[in-house]
């Protein structure tokens, strides 16, 4: 359940489609997460990150403003955030280095994708 696992855990959201942010911002709050962002170009998140903020887990899509959002998937991986993708790229478009990551091509929805966020996510 959702709303379960992801109550009071701290989100990243990294879109840069205001409405799909925000509607990934709506069910995110829906299920009790504190949403840092979102944040709509890489720039952002990097220093959304470099803040050293709490971060539990992350959802990312890769083309930001035609920018590839790899340099903000290095740092989830390095500071061991989970963290998926929610993008238009099918598989063989992203580098093999990401295999291991959850991807969920567009369009999808919310729900879909904060199961597979809280399905990422040590229990609490």
């Amino acid at each position: 359940m959702p709303d379960v696992a992801l109550s009071g855990r701290r989100l990243l959201i990294v879109e840069d489609d205001y409405f799909w942010a925000h509607e990934l911002l709506r069910g995110s709050q829906r299920v009790g997460a504190m949403v840092l962002g979102p944040v709509g170009s890489i720039r952002a998140a990097v220093t959304m990150l470099d803040l050293n903020l709490a971060v539990d887990g992350a959802i990312l899509d890769i083309d930001l403003r035609g920018q590839q959002a790899y340099a903000v998937a290095d740092r989830l991986i390095e500071r061991q955030v989970p963290f998926l993708f929610v993008t238009g790229y099918d598989a063989g478009a992203i580098p093999g280095s990401y295999a291991a990551v959850p991807r969920f091509e567009k369009p999808v929805t919310v729900e879909t994708v904060l199961e597979a966020m809280s399905a990422l996510l040590p229990a609490a």
